[in-house]
């Protein structure tokens, strides 16, 4: 069972999968950065100066005026202003992680693609005719 599970973890698929989780949480909190720091304070300017964190319903019927002030106060609270800035963050990086597996796909050299022929081989006679060929024109059988 020792060796199977070292046969496993020393695969080449999950050292790509290990690395490929590793670099996409330090890209998380890149794209979580470009969002908090960049996408939201120029997205508030234009709606507005609107704080998305700092919406939410308080479900305790009283109002706060920030969503830590409810917090504090051990109010039980509907974040639908961090919910927000999660799903702008989620759609960013959804479009940036397409932006990069496009470029890469354009990078990748096209597969060298057979040509298709233009000539088969007649079922009856066995002679070369052209693809398009309804009848053999050596044994004159319909194809």
């Amino acid at each position: 069972m020792l060796k199977e599970f070292k046969e496993f973890a020393l695969k080449g698929n999950m050292i790509d999968l290990a690395v490929g989780v590793i670099i996409g949480g330090a890209f998380n909190s890149l794209v979580t950065s470009l969002v908090d720091n960049i996408i939201m304070p120029a997205l508030s300017l234009i709606t507005g100066k609107i704080d998305f964190t700092n919406l939410f319903i308080a479900l305790d019927g009283q109002s706060y005026k920030t969503l830590s002030t409810a917090q504090k106060a051990g109010a039980p609270t509907i974040n639908y202003g961090l919910f927000i800035t999660g799903l702008i963050n989620f759609l960013i990086m959804a479009f940036v992680i397409f932006m990069i597996v496009k470029g890469m796909n354009a990078l990748r050299k096209p597969k060298n693609e057979t040509p298709k022929p233009k000539t088969r081989i007649c079922p009856f006679c066995k002679s070369e005719i052209s693809t398009e060929a309804t009848r053999c024109p050596h044994c004159t059988s319909h194809l």
